[in-house]
């Protein structure tokens, strides 16, 4: 008997003359998680380790699902995950794109993420950790848990903190519900590697670690034209090349966010834009003028002025 074939279910192990074959690319296609990945590479600026180490997720869960087809043991594998980086370089995003793939492959229930923070998990006072704690795994259940910020969770300088409970909750339910519930910590990455150093337990529970870089200064503005077109405004050619000269300054300052503060420098420019047609609301509006962001919508910035 073959080495292959002693790895097999003894019910597949009977029938091993007819040598057992998977149509990997057919489970490609069932799962539909090629068009999850093609879908993330359209819509999701920049980010190529963040992909590529999705990918390599998606085929090792991929391989398991065809291994468990034709009979091999397989235990389940651990999806317990840690996203890294600054503010506003996609980590929540990317967490439910990871749920809706997780999904297609059938490691979770539900195509469904639960996103918190320490202040959702740990109460003030004895006896108020638990059931927040409890109540939140129970909300999560069947897919992906998202711990915000979860260094947090951790304060040794104060000794009547309770967010040791709600760590220690987390622990068992990771262990003994990994078939049906992914968490998935994130963070600054020097304060995570602290938080992990602290809990060694949570560290053994990780089995992925995923670093999101910071956006380069191309990458924001596209991802400018993306965010202005889902909110149905266009950027005119001046204003882009305002954007430009916007992001270039605002990467400078700080507090600096990646995305999160390109959102917010749209939002403003779209209050400054409302005011100036406000302003000639005595003339008809044209809908092209409703459409777009002007160049002086960004200049008026006060990053221009610093």
């Amino acid at each position: 008997m073959s080495d292959a074939a002693d790895l097999l279910a003894p019910e597949t192990r009977s029938r091993s003359s007819d040598a057992p074959s998977v149509d990997l690319d057919a489970l490609y296609r069932e799962s539909g998680i090629g068009e999850m990945l093609a879908g993330m590479d359209r819509e999701l600026v920049g980010l190529l380790p963040v992909k590529t180490r999705i990918r390599e997720i998606a085929a090792l869960l991929l391989v398991e699902r065809a291994r468990r087809s034709i009979g091999l043991r397989a235990e389940p594998p651990s999806l317990h995950m840690c996203f890294t980086g600054n503010p506003g370089t996609g980590k929540t995003t990317v967490a439910r794109r990871m749920a809706g793939l997780l999904h297609g492959l059938g490691y979770i229930r539900r195509d469904h993420v639960v996103s918190v923070t320490r202040d959702d998990l740990v109460g003030q006072y004895i006896g108020h950790t638990a059931p927040k704690t409890k109540e939140v795994l129970k909300r999560a259940m069947g897919g992906v848990l998202f711990i915000d910020e979860a260094y947090y969770l951790y304060r040794p300088e104060n000794e009547r903190d309770y967010g040791q409970e709600a760590i220690e909750i987390l622990l068992q339910v990771m262990e003994d519900n990994r078939d049906d519930l992914v968490v998935i910590l994130a963070g600054y990455r020097d304060r995570m590697e602290v938080f992990f150093r602290s809990n060694p337990g949570m560290a053994s529970r990780i089995a992925h670690h995923v670093d999101f870089p910071d956006y380069e200064a191309a990458e924001l503005l596209e991802i400018a034209r993306l965010m202005t077109e889902g909110m149905q405004y266009r950027l005119a050619p001046e204003a882009e090349r305002a954007m430009g000269d916007y992001i270039l300054r605002r990467m400078a300052q700080p507090r600096f966010a990646n995305a999160r503060s390109i959102r917010n420098a749209l939002d403003r420019a779209r209050l400054r834009q409302a005011n100036r047609l406000f302003e000639a609301r005595g003339n008809a509006i044209a809908a092209n003028d409703l459409l777009t962001i002007a160049e002086e919508d960004i200049r008026q910035s006060r990053v221009f002025t610093q």
